[in-house]
């Protein structure tokens, strides 16, 4: 397993009855998880719950509000934490083991100052791994189709103090934008996703994971640079198993070399050693 195990200002205090109780910075949430199936006795302090409505949706019911928003660090990286009417705080945790493998990729690819290493970040929310690569010394082309989140992320960058490292900021629906990439000729190192099950672009375009992963996958491998040296694809998506990504990023990069890994995402739990999955990640290195 991918184990995120390197956080100082988050943890997963317990989990289990389809909720994890988590420490973000000094506030407590409790949060709904399908994956915590095991019991879970009641938590004693939580400064705020989300509870799921029966209609859809839900809503946050406080013990003690939190501020609208708040910062977070992992290694030299701040983060705007704003929890959110659907249950989201801005930041999936679980994602710092990809965001640490690929900072050592580019950090291992010792490219010369006059030509950086160029990453691209698809469905890229509010920037995680954008701030990650830029301050490994990448530079950044962060693509994802809701302004809101672009906006965060620009915020992110801001407070992890990257405002002034090269990265890209595009509000595009992600399949667009690497057609048009293929047509300027642009090419990358790297690339990353973290594509939703379901979705819709800027101008109501509708993406499916099953359907719609592999055609943008190999679209992908077309603007890989000859010296790309990583592929990442992420999925929450509990119907995509490790091995799922695995076939896909063989098929895609058949005739690239390097090497295939793809495991389970997760975080650890502080009761009891348990460890809470977060969905799958395939990499391909070279």
């Amino acid at each position: 397993m991918f184990l995120a195990d390197q956080w100082k200002d988050y943890a997963v205090l317990d989990a289990g009855g389809g909720n994890k109780y988590e420490r973000w910075g000094d506030v407590t949430l409790l949060r709904p998880d399908p994956q915590a199936v095991w019991p879970m006795a009641a938590p004693k302090k939580v400064d705020a719950h989300y509870i799921r409505s029966s209609s859809g949706g839900g809503h946050w019911e406080y013990a003690k509000k939190p501020p609208e928003s708040w910062e977070i660090r992992y290694r030299e990286l701040s983060f705007i934490v704003r929890p959110t009417g659907f249950k989201h705080t801005g930041l999936f945790p679980e994602q710092a083991v990809n965001w640490d493998w690929m900072a050592s990729v580019v950090k291992k690819a010792d490219f010369p100052k006059e030509r950086p290493f160029r990453a691209l970040n698809l469905f890229a929310y509010t920037g995680g791994a954008t701030c990650a690569l830029a301050a490994a010394g990448a530079e950044v082309v962060h693509v994802d189709a809701a302004k809101g989140m672009v906006a965060w992320a620009k915020d992110n960058a801001a407070a992890s103090g990257l405002s002034d490292r090269p990265i890209r900021f595009i509000v595009d629906d992600v399949m667009k934008f690497v057609l048009r990439e293929q047509r300027r000729g642009r090419t990358y190192d790297g690339i990353l996703m973290d594509p939703p099950s379901y979705g819709r672009g800027p101008s109501g375009e509708m993406w499916k994971i099953e359907n719609d992963l592999y055609p943008l996958v190999e679209e992908c491998v077309k603007i890989l640079s000859p010296e790309a040296k990583f592929f990442l694809i992420n999925s929450y998506t509990t119907g995509l198993a490790p091995s799922v990504l695995t076939s896909v990023l063989k098929v895609a990069l058949k005739g690239r070399g390097g090497s295939i890994v793809a495991d389970e995402v997760g975080l650890p739990i502080a009761r009891g050693g348990l460890v809470l999955p977060c969905g799958a990640s395939g990499r391909w290195e070279n």
